[in-house]
């Protein structure tokens, strides 16, 4: 995390703005998790009218990344003083324009929302608490400890891009994602492990209905 020299006054400012911030509505529909996310918009909506009154403004920079969207998110204050907030990645689930679109938006909104404390989905906590203690418990975590370094890094990147589709409501796209990954079947139970029982059951249940679909 980078910032200006001094960030008295902007920490200042943005503990009045975080203040009287409020969660972000969560305006959209999830079908396969029966949940509301809010989507960019929302997370905007709640966070300029504060940031306005105290003095400060954001910017969301794109860092150059081949496989998808790479979002810096800085926090600066009529002062002058500024606060990098670090980097959201997000893969694309596709090579074109959709697919890139899509993951710059992902990462715009996971930013945003983690760098000013707002809450944009009520089960995020819950699903991620779950999904540790299900790590532990599985056979699965043998697999991934097998595994090296940079392929746990390249897998935990490639989930969080499924993870992100799936909280969407996205689940077509999550699917062809994961089955684009064409992974061995090791590294599909390493895999696997990376994600909770409602994604993997969100998931076999759209390729088992797929498949029924096939003639």
């Amino acid at each position: 995390m980078e910032s200006s020299t001094s960030i008295k006054e902007l920490a200042a400012a943005l503990a009045k703005a975080q203040a009287v911030m409020e969660n972000a509505s969560k305006d959209k529909a999830n079908p396969f998790f029966k949940s509301r996310y809010a989507d960019l918009e929302s997370v905007v909506g709640v966070i300029r009218p504060a940031l306005e009154k105290n003095g400060l403004s954001f910017i969301q920079a794109c860092h150059d990344w081949d496989i998808g969207a790479k979002v810096e998110t800085i926090i600066m204050h009529e002062s002058g003083e500024w606060l990098s907030c670090g980097t959201i990645s997000v893969p694309a689930t596709k090579a074109d324009a959709q697919g890139f679109g899509s993951a710059l938006t992902y990462a715009r909104r996971y930013g945003l929302s983690a760098a000013f404390g707002v809450a944009t989905e009520d089960d995020d906590g819950n699903a991620a608490s779950k999904r540790k203690k299900e790590v532990f418990k599985s056979e699965p975590m043998s697999e991934w400890d097998k595994l090296d370094v940079d392929t746990q890094n390249w897998m935990l990147g490639e989930a969080m891009a499924i993870t992100v589709m799936l909280n969407d409501g996205d689940v077509e796209g999550a699917v062809n994602h994961l089955e684009g990954l064409n992974l061995e079947v090791d590294s599909k139970i390493a895999f696997w492990s990376r994600l909770d029982s409602k994604q993997r059951s969100a998931i076999k249940k759209y390729q088992a209905e797929k498949r029924a679909a096939q003639p």
